[in-house]
């Protein structure tokens, strides 16, 4: 019998799927940054409104939903008299611990200690071994060989978390280092270790987009501004462990980056989420 309710664990795991600017991640960023101080339940008229708003059609607003829904972000529920959906207890974990990571960016001093995660999973996991490695990357862990990957200390309970979703505790074991050795320099080795020069396009790109933004003229603006910058960025922590400077080229444009989205959070923000609540 096939089992057709949306599976816990990829709402827990799935914060990064969705191709920012899409309709589907657009809606993920309200429901987080809006919806979910709001209590976490929302009628499909206003999301039809606050995403129309952003430029994307009622129709195409229906279908992120739905497809939201099967993920188990969102379940139906209808509160006097109107359709509407609420947002899932795993995802609002999800959305949680999210909150830290977008609102929160960690970077490391240079001393502070790594995790490393060390695994062998049998070739009967295979499928179970992709997933795992596709997810730490996702939360900002490097590979220094294809059984040994490492994170900044602060990581590890997010990692933990993948493993215990995947049920792969069994096969993982993990060690916290206060020095790290590499053959090569620092920098060269952190390269190699992570797609450095990946995550500074991001940044880069970020920058280019929104370092310079006309003040918004009303609230409704400035809700346009901060939910779409908000979804460019949300990406951007978590590909981005927060290297310390040695191990960072000087010129990192992360740095730069932070500033211009806390910047904007506290231009834009809560002016913004008083549009949504009215």
């Amino acid at each position: 019998m096939t089992n057709s309710a949306p599976n816990p664990a990829g709402a827990i795991l799935d914060d990064f799927e969705s191709r920012p600017g899409s309709a589907t991640s657009l809606v993920r960023t309200v429901l987080g940054a809006y919806v979910r101080p709001l209590g976490g339940w929302f009628a499909i008229a206003d999301v039809v409104i606050w995403m129309d708003a952003l430029g994307v059609p009622p129709e195409s607003t229906r279908i992120a939903v739905a497809r939201l829904k099967k993920k188990g972000v969102v379940v139906s529920s209808n509160r006097e008299g109107r359709t509407g959906y609420r947002i899932t207890e795993q995802a609002d974990a999800m959305f949680a611990r999210g909150d830290g990571r977008i609102f929160g960016f960690r970077r490391m001093a240079d001393g502070d200690p790594f995790r490393l995660i060390s695994f062998t999973i049998p070739e009967t996991q295979r499928a179970a071994r992709h997933q795992l490695r596709r997810r730490l990357t996702g939360i900002g862990c490097g590979t220094v060989s294809p059984g040994l990957w490492i994170a900044p200390d602060y990581l590890a309970e997010e990692a933990g978390a993948i493993v215990d979703a995947l049920e792969l505790s069994p096969y993982v074991t993990t060690f916290v280092a206060s020095e790290v050795a590499p053959p090569t320099t620092l920098r060269e080795s952190a390269a190699q270790w992570w797609d450095l020069a990946g995550i500074a396009d991001r940044h880069r790109a970020f920058l280019a987009a929104y370092e310079t933004v006309a003040p918004a003229r009303n609230p409704r603006d400035a809700f346009v501004t901060f939910a779409t910058l908000l979804d460019e960025w949300r990406v951007i922590p978590y590909v981005d462990p927060g290297l310390p400077p040695s191990m960072t080229p000087e010129d990192w444009p992360g740095t730069r980056a932070v500033a211009t989205f806390e910047a904007a959070r506290g231009r834009y923000l809560e002016v913004s989420r008083e549009w949504v609540a009215s």
